[in-house]
């Protein structure tokens, strides 16, 4: 299950994560606090706060080739891009300073700050434990020329897999980012796989927006994101070679939260322009 559906609403499990350690951190600081000391809960967001803007200020330090043309995306945080272990670093020393200025503050916000990381380290640590045994589901599709395809047909390569829909208007940003990348890595496969729409739709959808895709797919019944335990849109998947999930994205993708992911897999090397350009394993009954 890569995110938590209740009704109509969805979140990322790693943001849920995240939310429940804020939580805990919280609660367990409050009753320390109630024992003796200042009750840490404002000064916890704060530091919140604080280690979010540093991760995010990490990112963009460290992938600001795909920022310096287009700045605004900086505080354009759709995407995602956090690095979290220098936030985790700027927290903790900050609350070390709040405690050396605050003694009563010390014993509360140190019991606040240690469950809150903890707890979110042992929940990521398991969390891709998790992601990390999901194998690709075997799932029948359709193609572009409405012919059943496998799932399975697929692999063979590294798969970057975009679950998505013409009503979604960050699938609709996402899509030139996606293009273009297709269009830089042949190394990679990515697949398209339109969720509960007709061909019609999506043909004149791609047409209008002057998109060049490959591997436009079609889920009728939108049976993949179920396997794959998402139903917000739009979800993106990264496969090894093996079908071994590595990695996966819920929300919009920029150019720099879609490098990031797409360290997951090496970087052809120029010395083999043959084999970079690795074509699709072709499905029997698919049209290549």
């Amino acid at each position: 299950m890569l995110t938590f559906t209740l009704g109509t609403f969805a979140i990322a499990l790693n943001h849920l994560l995240l939310i429940s350690a804020l939580a805990l951190a919280t609660f367990v600081g409050w009753r320390v606090a109630k024992r003796g000391g200042e009750n840490p809960e404002s000064v916890l967001f704060s530091l919140f706060l604080l280690g979010m803007l540093a991760a995010r200020i990490s990112f963009v330090i460290a992938y600001w080739a795909h920022y310096r043309n287009d700045p605004w995306q900086i505080i354009d945080l759709r995407d995602g891009g956090f690095l979290a272990w220098p936030g985790v670093i700027v927290l903790v020393l900050a609350a070390l300073f709040r405690g050396w200025r605050r003694p009563g503050l010390r014993r509360p916000l140190g019991f606040g700050v240690g469950s809150g990381v903890l707890f979110w380290l042992l929940a990521t640590f398991s969390l891709s434990l998790y992601e990390q045994g999901t194998r690709l589901p075997e799932i029948t599709l359709r193609n572009a020329a409405g012919e059943t395809v496998q799932l399975a047909d697929y692999q063979g390569g590294p798969l970057v897999i975009n679950l998505w829909a013409t009503w979604c208007p960050p699938c609709r940003r996402e899509m030139p980012v996606l293009e273009n990348a297709q269009q830089h890595r042949p190394d990679l496969t990515f697949l398209f796989v339109n969720q509960a729409e007709s061909m019609q739709s999506v043909s004149t959808f791609l047409e209008t927006q002057g998109l060049s895709l490959s591997n436009v797919l079609f889920d009728g019944s939108g049976r993949l994101g179920q396997a794959v335990g998402s139903m917000a849109l739009p979800t993106t998947l990264f496969y090894s070679h093996d079908g071994r999930l590595l990695g996966s994205h819920l929300g919009e993708l920029s150019e720099a939260s879609l490098a990031r992911a797409l360290e997951n897999f090496d970087t052809p090397t120029p010395a083999a322009p043959a084999t970079s350009a690795r074509k699709l394993p072709c499905p029997a009954s698919a049209t290549c």
